[in-house]
């Protein structure tokens, strides 16, 4: 069973930039996708990216350019480089893996990302 550890989430002011970090208990297939997903009060979780260890990379539409995927394969870590955010990004974080095409079976804890205005 894959673990996830998430890290990065903080309080900051609009515009500011914030990088997540995931890290995974084990390395995975190349082609394995890693995603974030965030969830904010009230609200249904949604997807933020998708990527994998060879570099491909998707992101929702919402993202509009301000977010980065990298990823550190040595540390079987993946980052969330976030920048520009706006208080509409506030939510908890979750990287997952696994499972089928956007519905992961492996889940990290999640971490709070909070954005004032």
């Amino acid at each position: 069973q894959v673990q996830l550890v998430e890290s990065g989430g903080g309080l900051v002011q609009a515009g500011d930039s914030l990088r997540l970090s995931c890290v995974t208990s084990e390395r995975t297939p190349e082609t394995t996708l890693i995603y974030w997903f965030r969830q904010a009060p009230g609200k249904e979780r949604e997807f933020v990216s998708a990527t994998n260890w060879v570099g491909g990379s998707t992101f929702a539409d919402f993202v509009e350019g301000r977010f980065t995927i990298s990823r550190d394969n040595a540390k079987n870590t993946v980052y969330l480089q976030m920048n520009s955010l706006k208080p509409e990004d506030t939510a908890v974080y979750s990287c997952a893996t696994g499972g089928t095409w956007m519905r992961p079976t492996y889940w990290g804890q999640g971490t709070q990302v909070t954005v004032s205005s």
